[in-house]
């Protein structure tokens, strides 16, 4: 037996508040031209440092848009999702201290703020539009949050810049010089003006460009943003089928929902088309790895969206994530501490659960760096954590089942796969992850 919409909600109509179905006007407007480039950029390693990692090194469609791993590893690793280690040479100083995100339906307008800590986020008060860690220095040009957000990488040291003295674009942002005439960003646009290839199609795409005004880095990261929107748009899944009353649902993808949207109560943060409410909840979440810290900062903690708004309410809070293709995107959580979704869900909201937390996270070694479990071995670390959870009602195994049964049914596997794929070449001549 399956379950139509409209048969659902008669059978159980305290759960009348279903999302409406995900609509075109739900998204911006893109430029396929623009979001054409951007797929080539998107894959090309010369915005990295080293010219050795790409934004999709770390957002791959082989592992649903992340990497596959809890925390990556950056500039001086090798190798694609659980595969990439670290070398004999220029060892990383640390790993990546969140979970890398997914990157389903950035396109839609609802999405205004962006990161685990929502960091960046949109703001009509600013010059630029939008609220980052640059404050009043961040430059105007980029057409989103989304534009803005997928360039920040590329200032990391230990994400794709390169450690200190390795390369110009380092060297600019250990000096602190990032926008204007020798900045990173400038150093970066100034590489990808000097292939052809590049310098043609940003014309095509640009009248100014066409007309002879130079390529900035705003126009690399609006054409990232857009081929991101472009390919990775998620609305295409059995539940949005149902929703549309095209398809049906399996009984046990029906009693998910019927739990997901009722008793168990997940709608009340993972709302709206896209399973998410964009704000940010303490959950009581394992933290591992290096933690959220200045470079002159000992700790290993991760106070989440404290450490952007000062606010002791939102201690250890981090953003909902939306759901779209979740049963794909392990590992769990913002610190990728649970390998199995199951095992997410059994300890999700659960404050306790951190004292039996079972340290099985796939680390790839990293000598020398900071400790990996840190907090977790601080109990006054861990009570902090727990603290600031408010718990949420524990689900027996058969509904994890049942939830499990209707998070598969938001995966989309047109679009996880990607409209455009992965190019056989970029313009630079650089490899291709794959």
């Amino acid at each position: 037996m399956k379950w139509s919409a409209a048969l659902f909600l008669l059978a159980s109509p305290a759960l009348a508040e279903l999302p409406e179905p995900v609509r075109d006007a739900d998204y911006g407007a893109l430029n396929p031209a623009e979001a054409r480039l951007g797929w080539l950029l998107f894959y090309d390693p010369i915005l990295s440092g080293n010219r050795n990692i790409a934004c999709a090194t770390c957002h791959h469609p082989r592992f649903a848009t992340s990497d596959g791993l809890p925390l990556g590893l950056g500039e001086g690793a090798t190798g694609l999702g659980p595969e990439r280690h670290i070398g004999t040479e220029n060892i990383p100083e640390l790993r990546i201290p969140r979970n890398s995100p997914a990157l389903f339906n950035l396109g839609a307008l609802e999405f205004t703020r962006l990161f685990h800590d929502g960091r960046i986020e949109a703001d009509p008060a600013r010059r630029s539009g939008i609220r980052t860690p640059m404050d009043d220095e961040m430059v105007t040009g980029f057409a989103s949050v989304l534009s803005a957000q997928t360039m920040f990488p590329v200032l990391s040291s230990d994400e794709m810049a390169g450690h200190y003295s390795e390369n110009d674009v380092a060297k600019a942002v250990r000096s602190g010089r990032i926008t204007g005439a020798g900045g990173a960003w400038d150093i970066i646009a100034a590489r990808v003006a000097a292939i052809p290839e590049y310098a043609t199609k940003f014309g095509s795409v640009s009248a100014e460009i066409g007309a002879g005004r130079a390529i900035d880095f705003t126009d690399i990261s609006n054409a990232v943003a857009a081929f991101v929107a472009q390919e990775w748009r998620s609305d295409s899944s059995p539940f949005d089928a149902f929703l549309r009353g095209t398809a049906d649902l399996s009984v046990e993808a029906a009693a998910g929902m019927e739990l997901f949207y009722g008793a168990a109560g997940c709608a009340e943060c993972h709302s709206g088309p896209f399973q998410t409410d964009h704000r940010f909840h303490a959950m009581a979440a394992p933290q591992l790895g290096p933690g959220k810290a200045e470079r002159f900062e000992s700790h290993s903690r991760d106070e989440g969206r404290f450490r952007v708004t000062g606010q002791a309410s939102d201690l250890y809070a981090f953003r909902t994530p939306s759901l779209r293709n979740v049963t794909g995107t392990g590992p769990w959580g913002h610190a990728g501490a649970h390998g199995t979704l199951a095992e997410f869900l059994a300890s999700h909201g659960q404050p306790g659960a951190l004292a039996g937390y079972a340290r099985n996270a796939l680390l790839p070694a990293l000598p020398d760096s900071k400790p990996d479990w840190a907090v977790l071995d601080s109990a006054t670390e861990t009570a902090a954590i727990a603290a600031a959870a408010t718990p949420l009602r524990p689900l027996s195994t058969a509904e994890i089942g049942s939830i499990l049964a209707f998070l598969d049914s938001l995966t989309d596997p047109a679009a996880i796969a990607g409209r455009l794929g992965i190019p056989a070449s970029v313009p630079s001549g650089l490899p291709v992850d794959r």
